[in-house]
């Protein structure tokens, strides 16, 4: 049995095909220039240059993590979401991974990163989201008519 490929696992997660398409060539873009950034950067750069090495790798490392994040947040949403989710709520969601790894990156080149740390800023970030998804839900449109029948 085949392995689903990209395509597949992002396919389910909204409707609208042009969305599909844009989702999985900016999450490829993403990945491809953030991993092949983060090998030219590690193999041909000295680190010891000056800040650009260093901020570059932030960068990189942000790219490739979110660009990696997106097929399994795509999963992750279409198994567990009741409904249909926008192709930009899967994008921010995994930008919130590459978030979450480039800050623990920056913490742990301070020597400030161990297990409490790498909680809190996880809780913050999973609360941050969970407020920005409440909020969407509780946006009223003047559009949609109130449901009547109860």
């Amino acid at each position: 049995m085949r392995p689903p490929c990209l395509w597949a696992i992002i396919a389910g997660v909204q409707d609208d095909p042009s969305e599909q398409i844009s989702l999985t060539l900016s999450a490829s873009a993403l990945a491809l220039l953030g991993w092949g950034g983060l090998v030219g950067l590690i193999f041909n750069v000295d680190p010891r240059v000056g800040p650009l090495p260093l901020w570059g790798f932030f960068v990189l490392w942000l790219m490739a993590l979110t660009g990696t994040a997106v097929p399994f947040v795509s999963y992750l949403n279409r198994r567990f979401s009741p409904e249909a989710v926008a192709a930009g709520v899967v994008l921010r969601e995994a930008l919130w991974v590459g978030v979450f790894g480039a800050t623990c990156a920056w913490l742990q080149r301070s020597s400030l990163l161990n297990s409490a740390t790498v909680v809190l800023v996880l809780v913050a970030l999973v609360g941050m989201e969970w407020f920005w998804r409440l909020r969407e839900r509780a946006r009223w449109s003047p559009g949609e008519a109130p449901d009547e029948s109860a």
